[in-house]
């Protein structure tokens, strides 16, 4: 966005820009690693809750609301005692790393208490993705993901809810904990309240003392979109570490106790890993957000917002998108929301340059100033925290440089530079999957991501890193040219942002590159001017929807300049991604492989020029024109 004056951003410590080493060596491949060695850390979590206990007491550690709409509270000093009650239900149990504790319901208080005490027990926790419980029909992740966990223990929040799962896949043999009971499962359940109450002991303090940097906390469970699930180990020096690196990178978490008002699910490590680590780390509090970036959830989100201001903002960029809405004409709300934020923070996928721009505006208007945002790369197997976007030069794909304690290799893989990653925050591999741990390490101990990356600018290394796509989504046309799907389909997506919720790309061995565009079905009802209750089908017929994606096309035609970067043909589809089928995550990040296989009948469709869904480009000046009159933001340039 262009401005005559250079912008205003709240004033904020960071670390500045991150500056790192750079070698690079006689095999092509780059080391890169930060000049800022990382500062010394915990041995482990439940460190940080005695101590905040001890410092805090009596400042709120996790609120959510009750059934009448007040904030319930639990303190620093509650949550430890509470936390220990809970240890020595579990180490009464003999839970351990072969019968972990696993949590199949979503972000709530009573899971948040059953997680800190398995770090004071030692005891390995897994939270699994609600729709694996709530969305499937035949359970056979969740199947999956308890055959390689075998827990001792399973907690859910409503014995109702949850009942055809449990009555499907959990073995009579393993106790169940939960919240609600009604007995709709035809099992015995022990109450969350009963597991509560049961009263510590010596053995608890032993427990913690027992506790190494290497002892197992988590087991965090991939998508399992392409394949089965994976469990990636998650050890205590991995995650305090992390949170070290993330204290390093943003200081100003250590200076003010952090508020986070946040939705992200806990099963992801986005949410659970980095969002509720930075508050235990750094002494804050944690507001549970029922909330949800979609239409029909964005008002519990935007309740909360009115009532707690946050310090750091996290969302994912659909997120960011409902909240602008309601920012531009609710001054109200953006005053307080803003009121003492002191950065944003978004990952999961791109942001698109017209959600940052209109956040800006916004900003401006009210409070007088921007909010800066920050961004990186990271993964489950990282903790997440991994590269790290906090200087001048960010934008929608920058990715910075290493945190500090993590060494980077940069790996030529065809035509990109693979990222692979080495340090303390580095996964030891996956639970009971020696083979495919194996895999995913190089001769030299680097994890490989499979994440792709490339200077921002060649002649100038220390503005760092932006985002090349994921090596495994990018194929070949049948002429053998590599298709690089993460730069297109950021184009795509910059270009039809306002009616386009994704895309994937197809033409694998084929002549030319087809596009699958999921539509924003309430945008698109609202551009043809149709009622609510439409089906989806005559949303996208409609002439003015129709006409837009015609546009969207010649637009894309025109501005590629091969057939690697031209899109020839595109199908809008009128059924959202599946999550169940893992075609998108619960953050809202698209798998591509995933649609491609659960979707072949449409690829196929999307290469036949008889089927009338088939959208051609009109491959002339008409083309061009169209270009011409394209968003000046679909460039992606800021």
């Amino acid at each position: 966005m262009s401005t005559t004056s250079t912008p205003r951003y709240r004033a904020v410590e960071l670390s500045g820009s991150l500056k790192a080493n750079f070698v690079d060596r006689a095999d092509g491949s780059l080391l890169v690693e930060s000049v800022e060695p990382l500062q010394s850390y915990p041995d482990h979590l439940g460190q940080c809750l005695i101590a905040g206990a001890e410092a805090h007491g009596d400042r709120v550690l996790v609120a959510r609301r009750g059934p009448d709409g007040r904030w319930i509270e639990i303190t620093w000093a509650d949550a430890l005692a509470r936390a220990r009650r809970l240890a020595q239900a579990m180490l009464d149990r003999q839970l351990s790393p072969e019968r972990p504790l696993v949590i199949l319901s979503g972000n709530d208080l009573e899971h948040f208490q059953l997680a800190l005490g398995a770090f004071l027990a030692g005891v390995p926790y897994s939270p699994i993705s609600t729709p694996y419980s709530l969305l499937s029909e035949d359970f056979s992740k969740l199947r999956h993901v308890l055959e390689i966990t075998t827990p001792g223990l399973v907690f859910v929040a409503d014995e109702n809810a949850y009942s055809r799962a449990l009555r499907a896949v959990v073995p009579e043999s393993v106790e169940v904990v939960a919240t609600h009971i009604d007995g709709s499962s035809g099992r015995n359940i022990t109450s969350f309240e009963s597991l509560l109450q049961t009263a510590d002991t010596p053995a608890v303090d032993a427990a913690i003392a027992a506790i190494t940097p290497d002892t197992i906390g988590k087991f965090l469970f991939t998508s399992g979109s392409t394949k089965a699930p994976k469990a990636v180990i998650n050890t205590h020096r991995m995650m305090c570490s992390n949170l070290q690196m993330i204290r390093q990178c943003l200081p100003f978490l250590a200076e003010t106790p952090p508020v986070l008002v946040d939705w992200l699910p806990w099963n992801h490590t986005f949410g659970g890993n980095h969002n509720v680590g930075i508050v235990l780390y750094n002494g804050g509090t944690f507001y549970i957000d029922d909330g949800r970036p979609t239409p029909e959830g964005i008002g519990e989100t935007l309740r909360n917002l009115r009532e707690i201001a946050p310090t750091i903002y996290f969302n994912v960029p659909k997120g960011f998108e409902e909240i602008v809405d309601v920012m531009e004409h609710d001054e109200a709300l953006t005053r307080h929301m803003l009121s003492r934020v002191k950065i944003f923070f978004f990952a999961g996928a791109g942001l698109a340059p017209q959600i940052w721009e209109r956040l800006d505006r916004v900003a401006e208007r009210v409070v007088g100033e921007r909010i800066r945002m920050i961004t990186g790369l990271g993964m489950t197997e990282t903790a997440p925290f991994a590269l790290c976007a906090n200087g001048g030069t960010v934008y929608s794909g920058v990715l910075g440089l290493p945190a500090p304690g993590l060494q980077v290799k940069l790996v030529p893989v065809d035509d990109k530079m693979e990222v692979r990653y080495r340090g303390p925050s580095v996964t030891p591999g996956y639970w009971r999957s020696p083979e495919q741990t194996e895999e995913v390490f190089d001769d030299e101990g680097y994890f490989c991501s499979g994440d792709a990356a490339r200077y921002i600018d060649p002649a100038n290394r220390e503005i760092g890193f932006e985002f090349d796509g994921r090596i495994a989504e990018d194929f070949k046309l049948s002429s053998g040219t590599f298709v690089s799907v993460g730069p297109l389909r950021a184009r795509i997506l910059a270009d039809g942002e306002a009616y386009v919720q994704d895309v994937v790309l197809a033409g694998i061995n084929r002549n030319e590159v087809g596009i699958l565009l999921f539509p924003r079905f309430d945008a698109c009802r609202e551009l043809a001017g149709l009622p609510g209750g439409v089906n989806t089908s005559a949303v996208i017929e409609a002439p003015a929807v129709r006409e837009f994606f015609q546009g969207l096309v010649d637009r894309q035609w025109a501005a590629g300049t091969g057939s690697a970067t031209r899109v020839a043909r595109a199908m809008v589809l009128t059924t959202p991604p599946s999550a169940d089928l893992g075609e998108v995550t619960d953050k809202g990040s698209i798998n591509q492989r995933a649609v491609l296989r659960h979707r072949e009948a449409d690829v196929e469709a999307l290469y036949n020029d008889q089927d009338p869904r088939v959208i051609l480009p009109r491959r002339s000046t008409d083309a061009k024109a169209a270009t011409a009159g394209a968003s000046p933001s679909a460039s992606g340039s800021r």
